[in-house]
């Protein structure tokens, strides 16, 4: 199978926890963002353990169907063993985003094509984005959700984490992958022959005082924890730094003023 994709940060048990948890945190926002209306056929690409096509499924109701598209191997076995109560409209392949494993009655017959956390991990994100509009109906909507990785701000700023981010952004340059691909996505869909409709961010962020603080807090720590290898083996960041930054951060994360400001890049498109 044709990679597409270097994943920086692994599928190790401890990885497929913090997409879990990182599912609970944004599924709520995405979900009313993509507005969906009932009946559906939707594409879910890089569908992941699959917990965000299950939510679309319940979504489109009976009336609907969701196809989830995963290159992990691993990802896509616990997806299928997942109880829920879709599991009749919700169908899961093993697949690459620049080659889906769509049958030829299916292209041009979906209506809506989603990817989120995707395309920032493809070498070739422009390709993907024309598999998907090449997926649905004519005046199918394309969605995608994805990171840039410029706009987090946390405050006060836990000493040495400036330098761990900017370090953690380069490993993705160093995979070939882009952790800016957020701002580019109404391009993408331009250049995919779509027609972008509309922009917006989803908020993920949070405060010290609330309730989910720490879940988001942990999800942070999750997200470079796992790519201290790369970071450490690419000379992206010193050994000590990387360390002394990440008690900085979990130092920082019991103070009763730290802040979380963060976004998720949302576009919409629609093919003519």
């Amino acid at each position: 199978m044709k990679s597409a994709s270097s994943y920086l940060h692994g599928t190790s048990p401890s990885e497929q926890s913090r997409l879990s948890l990182l599912n609970r945190l944004v599924n709520r926002g995405s979900l009313s963002a993509l507005d969906l209306r009932g009946g559906e056929r939707v594409l879910e690409m890089g569908s992941g353990l699959g917990d965000f096509a299950r939510e679309i499924a319940r979504q489109v109701g009976r009336r609907g169907r969701v196809l989830g598209i995963e290159r992990s191997a691993r990802q896509l076995k616990q997806s299928r063993h997942r109880p829920t109560s879709s599991a009749s409209r919700v169908e899961f392949r093993r697949g690459d985003a620049l080659s889906p494993p769509l049958r030829p009655r299916e292209w041009g017959s979906f209506d809506v094509a989603h990817a989120r956390f995707l395309l920032e991990h493809l070498r070739d994100p422009l390709t993907a984005v024309r598999q998907m509009v090449r997926a649905v109906r004519p005046g199918g909507r394309i969605v995608l959700e994805d990171d840039d990785h410029d706009v987090l701000r946390l405050h006060p700023s836990p000493a040495g984490f400036p330098a761990l981010w900017r370090a953690y952004m380069s490993s993705f340059r160093v995979l070939g992958n882009d952790p800016l691909i957020g701002r580019k996505l109404p391009a993408l869909l331009h250049r995919s022959g779509a027609r972008p409709t509309r922009n917006t961010w989803i908020f993920f962020g949070s405060c010290a005082g609330h309730r989910e603080f720490p879940l988001f807090l942990e999800n942070l720590t999750e997200v470079l924890a796992s790519a201290r290898k790369t970071l450490l083996s690419k000379d992206l960041i010193a050994t000590p730094r990387f360390h002394a930054a990440m008690q900085s951060l979990r130092d920082w994360g019991g103070r009763p003023d730290a802040a979380i400001y963060y976004a998720i890049s949302w576009a919409e498109g629609r093919r003519p």
